[in-house]
């Protein structure tokens, strides 16, 4: 392929680059796992444009010796395909320009055949649907496996309490719909339906019922925990996790195979299910998204569009084409659909927390809203620093090397402390339901029984809102405490667990409950203090003017945006979650309040931390480069360093340049003229050049340790009896990007960010001086932040 060379609209030479390989394996890192990982990040293939091309001395876009030609092949080896060039390892970054160029090439001798005959034009139509039909089956299977997750979860979850005769495959909602003999104050209680105290013992109530029951929670949660972990530790050691700050690292560029795979999307899927059912204070919209993410890998192997190219599977990170939105869109339409079609909520909604507000919000509940958003951005950076810490501390002790241990360990402690406080044993989606329903006649909760006079003497309990709270109330906000310390604690040791594990849902229950509690509590004072100056206008006596309900909403909302650190995005999945359109106003204020509160305490969100812990390649676009260094300050080799392995273009010999090889460790070396001038030519890949050697030796005869290796377009003048030469320029990037000595870092980090490079050459007057990659670029900014860069690179 040739390199293609444009002019943008101020008239500024560009020119299309493959990016570099990673220059250095001592750049990979390993995780708590063992997992090795080198450095990358994913960006948009676009410079930038405008004026921002203009300051021309402060970096070049040219081959080494400075020479931009239109007819130099940056992948000649696609005309004479070596088997494995061009491909990547296992922990590895993909070369985003490269990719990119292969797409554009492919897709011109798609348009240059279309025209040849009717069959051409078919599988070119068929090349331009594969995108459409790729998100089709993505929605497709997305949508059905939701709905599977979300029944079954909920069965398994009624099961620790009991089981249905008629049949077992119902919960206990499902069990009651049919019976004739509930009744409307005990529509939760039927024939049908025996815990496991009935079945066992024979009897419902009492002491020894209280204990079997307690006893088989217990054995359940466990049971469900233990197997959860087992298959993930056996089979899949992938599914653990939320898997969000993993997806993230392989949008942008990382390569981890088989965590995207069909073994990991079917443990996830049947783990994920245990795992909510053990009781354990995790959620599963974080492991949904990796679940989405594995079918839509899967799916794209059935087409070479997508197959064969890596960046073409990832254009949502940075680079997030206009297309890539339509599609997007799609498939979430027809996740939707198949979502709709099973309706696992059994209220024929789409949303998990409904909710049908009666009364509107009014200027005054700005100040609690806003109380509950500070509440939120503390919560939110209290639970990052303690999560983060433990999580350290379980990488660093043996506690951490037993971790099905762990999981039992944790799961047990759940289960003994939840069970007595009934808004800490059921489900936590059904918790976060109900703290979010407003009171009306039809609701029986304990939270909506409220005294009413009546006749001034007789005094009896209703479920009508502003009314002086009851017995019932004043019970359930002591127990809504208890379960706000239990959910704190517990979910800080929770999330990390190696189970699939998710952190909206205990983030949005934590935040539920603060919110009713704030609630209930502006709603007495407004009865008992009607005709304070800031109540007497709107809230008159016996009107309805608060909404308790609403406060859980907006303090769930807080609470996620304060561990996420989301904004936008945040207030549209809430408005997914529950359809509470009209209360955009306190749900923007109480978001934007918890992050300012937790950006107070540090700007990384919960997923970011995780990132950073890992060590794995990430640049975040949301973190700023503040300093003055200049790329000579940052690039390697240091004066204390060894010289920069490089490779000359034609006086090397097949024995030296393995030696070279098997003496280094890096990935990739910078190809010079000659020793004396080091002018730049180009850069090799490690891979590329071993799997060269060797097609080499297989296929052509005379190549010996001493044949003469040339990165030239033509072979060097040799003596007559010298063995066969040794062609390698197919492998050469002729065009590696590079930068002056003099380029600020705040540049180089851009353009790092916007051309998802892997790393860049320093040159000076069109001479080699060292090499930038992406972890020089992470631990030169750790530095500048007073941090360890070795602990942060490092696990």
């Amino acid at each position: 392929m040739e390199s293609e060379q444009l002019f943008n609209r101020k008239g500024y030479y560009r020119n299309s680059y493959n990016s570099i390989a990673s220059a250095s394996s001592d750049e990979e890192l390993l995780d708590g796992a063992g997992v090795v990982m080198d450095f990358h990040t994913s960006e948009d293939d676009n410079l930038l444009d405008g004026d921002a091309t203009s300051p021309g001395s402060n970096y070049v876009m040219s081959n080494g010796g400075g020479v931009m030609s239109s007819t130099t092949h940056l992948l000649d080896f696609l005309e004479e395909p070596i088997p494995g060039v061009g491909t990547y390892d296992d922990f590895h970054t993909i070369d985003w320009v490269r990719e990119k160029c292969k797409d554009r090439e492919r897709h011109r001798k798609i348009n240059a055949k279309k025209k040849e005959s009717a069959w051409e034009f078919t599988k070119s139509l068929y090349d331009a649907w594969s995108g459409w039909l790729v998100v089709t089956l993505t929605g497709l299977a997305s949508g059905a496996l939701a709905g599977l997750i979300d029944i079954a979860a909920d069965w398994l979850n009624d099961i620790k309490e009991g089981v249905c005769l008629n049949a077992m495959w119902f919960n206990h909602e499902q069990c009651c719909w049919g019976s004739n003999e509930t009744t409307f104050a005990e529509r939760d209680k039927c024939p049908q339906w025996k815990s496991w105290a009935g079945l066992i013992l024979g009897q419902e109530e009492g002491p020894g019922s209280y204990i079997m029951n307690y006893f088989m929670y217990i054995y359940w949660a466990l049971s469900f925990a233990f197997l959860a972990v087992l298959l993930v530790k056996v089979f899949a050691p992938y599914a653990c996790g939320s898997g969000i700050p993993e997806i993230k690292t392989i949008l942008s560029g990382f390569i981890i195979r088989g965590y995207l795979g069909k073994w990991t999307l079917l443990i996830k899927t049947v783990t994920l299910v245990l795992a909510v059912a053990s009781g354990l204070s995790l959620g599963k919209e974080g492991p949904l998204v990796h679940v989405a993410c594995c079918c839509g890998n899967i799916f794209s192997y059935l087409f070479p569009k997508y197959s064969k190219n890596e960046a073409k599977k990832r254009e949502v990170s940075y680079y997030f084409p206009l297309k890539t939105l339509w599609r997007s869109f799609f498939a979430a339409l027809v996740a939707a659909f198949v979502l709709r079609s099973i309706n696992p909520f059994g209220n024929s909604r789409l949303v998990l927390f409904y909710v049908e507000y009666h009364t509107p919000w009014y200027l005054f509940e700005l100040i609690p809203f806003i109380l509950l958003g500070v509440f939120g951005g503390l919560w939110g950076a209290f639970f990052i620093k303690a999560n983060i810490a433990w999580c350290r501390r379980r990488k660093s002790t043996r506690f951490g090397k037993y971790p099905i241990l762990e999981v039992i360990f944790v799961a047990a402690i759940t289960a003994v402390v939840a069970f007595p406080n009934p808004y800490t044993r059921q489900n936590t989606s059904e918790l976060i339901k109900e703290l979010f329903t407003d009171c009306g006649p039809l609701e029986s909760s304990q939270l909506c029984q409220y005294r009413s006079q009546m006749n001034g003497s007789k005094a009896f309990v209703d479920a009508s809102p502003n009314k002086p709270a009851g017995p019932g109330v004043y019970a359930a906000i002591w127990q809504l405490c208890l379960a706000l310390i239990f959910k704190i604690i517990m979910t800080i040791f929770t999330f990390g667990l190696k189970v699939p594990a998710g952190l909206f849902i205990p983030s949005m229950a934590i935040g539920a409950i603060a919110g009713r509690i704030v609630g209930i509590a502006v709603e007495q004072l407004a009865y008992y203090h009607h005709d304070w100056l800031v109540f007497r206008e709107w809230c008159e006596v016996g009107t309805d003017c608060i909404t308790p309900g609403l406060y859980a909403m907006v303090g769930a909302a807080a609470c996620l945006g304060g561990v996420t650190r989301m904004t936008v995005s945040l207030v549209v999945i809430v408005f997914e979650l529950t359809g509470g359109l009209e209360y955009i106003v306190p749900l923007m204020a109480a978001v934007m309040t918890s992050k300012w509160v937790g950006d107070a305490f540090g700007r990384e969100g919960i997923y970011e931390s995780h990132i950073r812990l890992n060590g794995y390649p990430f640049l975040d676009a949301k973190e700023e480069f503040t300093h003055t260094t200049l790329a000579r300050e940052v690039m390697r080799p240091r004066r204390s360093d060894p010289p920069l392995a490089v490779l000359t273009q034609d006086d090397l010999t097949v024995e030296e340049l393995q030696g070279i090889i098997n003496e280094t460790s890096y990935n990739g070396f910078p190809v010079i003229v000659s020793k004396e001038s080091q002018r730049l030519v180009g850069f090799a890949l490690r891979r590329d050049i071993t799997i060269a050697i060797e097609n080499a030796r297989r296929k052509q005869e005379g190549i010996l340790l001493t044949s003469r290796v040339y990165f030239t377009q033509h072979a060097p003048t040799l003596p007559a009896d010298s063995p066969r030469p040794l062609k390698l320029r197919s492998i050469l990037d002729m065009s590696p990007f590079t930068v002056t000595d003099h380029t600020p870092m705040e540049i180089v980090v851009d353009i790092f960010r916007k051309l998802g490079l892997r790393q860049c050459l320093v040159t000076h007057n069109g001479r080699l001086l060292g090499i930038i990659t992406k972890k020089d670029i992470l631990r030169h900014m750790a530095q500048m932040a007073n941090q360890d860069p070795d602990n942060i690179m490092f696990n």
